[in-house]
């Protein structure tokens, strides 16, 4: 492999999206045919390396090693902990910081020095920016797709015509979203059939349908072709979707909901919790994506359960990768909590709605989605 990341880190770091891009960064160099080896690790190892190699004292937060061989490049060393404070005084998330210290690195193996002078520096610094003008262009980031299920809530309140979930959808296209978000519900509480019909008319990104795996509904989506189906669970009482899909106890059923979906031309997502057997399951009955549900990371009461679920989806995002489903993330995502899973280059795709329409209770629509773009995409 061109580019190999070790992680010698403690704690968590997105070691695929580093190895994405440490590959986008050879390619876009046009040294593909090289090897890079990423050394990630703490500030007490890196303060090791920097006085055996450099005769310097203390920790920094890269450090790059041109090496002479045929077919490697180098090696760049990376502190976590101090990639950690940075971001955090910065206002960014670890992954991002990660990402920028990779590329400065980059920018050394290629004989650039920014201590050699402020036109040197100069030099460095546009170099650094050109790399990621280039890598950007790959699309590393995860879209965020918009839930807009409470606009019709709203609406359904008063039984009148206002909000609009429909003119809500073009708000948030225009605000930058990838996509909108519809969960058509047997009991119609919220979103109706007539605003599936107009946003699949309307929507110039993408659609997605959510539902249950339903005969009303699967012959609903044959007709309207969203550009793709998310099945979910439904409880009449309750007031949201309140857990994964059991695909694992429901294999038959729901592989056959997804064939019919697929023989119609839509794809399948499902919307499971993050367990092996859920994952496993979903590869089985033929989905094309599975959406982690993020609640119980969501609305973990303790630092420490929130990192044990914050793991969980990091394995289990993996282990959906390597079964050759697509992954997404969604429920119970907000302005605090999203950061950290948009960091996990697995999750290619988030769905969030709660939390941007209660924003934009006070910030208005585009302003929210525009907010939560910055968080998802890092920029």
């Amino acid at each position: 492999m061109p580019a190999m990341v070790i992680n010698r880190y403690p704690g968590w770091i997105p070691e695929g999206a580093l190895n994405r891009v440490a590959g986008r960064l050879l390619r876009a160099c046009g040294l593909a045919s090289k090897e890079l080896n990423i050394l990630v690790t703490d500030d007490e190892d890196i303060a090791r390396i920097n006085q055996q190699w450099l005769g310097r004292q203390g920790p920094t937060n890269v450090i790059s090693f041109p090496q002479d061989e045929t077919d490697l490049l180098g090696d760049i060393v990376i502190s976590a902990d101090t990639a950690r404070r940075e971001a955090s005084e910065a206002l960014t998330g670890l992954g991002q910081r990660l990402m920028e210290l990779l590329i400065h690195g980059m920018v050394h193996l290629l004989g650039e020095d920014h201590e050699a002078g402020p036109e040197e520096a100069k030099r460095m610094q546009r170099k650094e920016q050109e790399l990621k003008i280039l890598i950007s262009k790959e699309n590393i980031m995860a879209d965020l797709c918009i839930n807009v299920d409470h606009i019709a809530t709203i609406r359904q309140a008063r039984g009148g015509d206002e909000p609009d979930p429909v003119a809500a959808a073009a708000i948030v296209e225009l605000a930058g979203a990838d996509g909108v978000v519809v969960h058509l519900r047997e009991d119609r509480r919220h979103i109706q059939d007539r605003d599936v019909r107009l946003i699949r008319e309307t929507a110039k990104t993408r659609l997605t349908l959510e539902m249950a795996a339903t005969d009303e509904m699967i012959a609903i989506a044959t007709e309207v072709k969203p550009d793709i189906v998310t099945l979910v669970p439904e409880k009449r009482q309750e007031l949201t979707t309140e857990g994964g899909l059991d695909v694992a106890g429901l294999e038959q059923s729901i592989g056959d909901a997804v064939a019919r979906l697929n023989d119609a031309g839509i794809p399948v997502s499902l919307f499971v919790d993050p367990e092996v057997d859920q994952i496993k399951a979903s590869g089985r009955v033929g989905a094309q994506c599975i959406e982690i549900h993020t609640g119980r990371y969501a609305e973990a009461k303790t630092a420490e359960k929130q990192e044990d679920e914050f793991e969980q989806i990091v394995k289990m995002a993996t282990m959906a990768t390597d079964l050759g489903l697509r992954v997404h993330a969604g429920h119970g995502l907000n302005y605090r909590n999203t950061g950290r899973l948009a960091a996990i280059s697995e999750i290619v795709e988030f769905s969030i709605g709660h939390a941007i329409i209660a924003r934009a209770a006070f910030t208005g629509l585009d302003q929210a989605v525009r907010e939560m773009l910055k968080i998802v995409k890092g920029t």
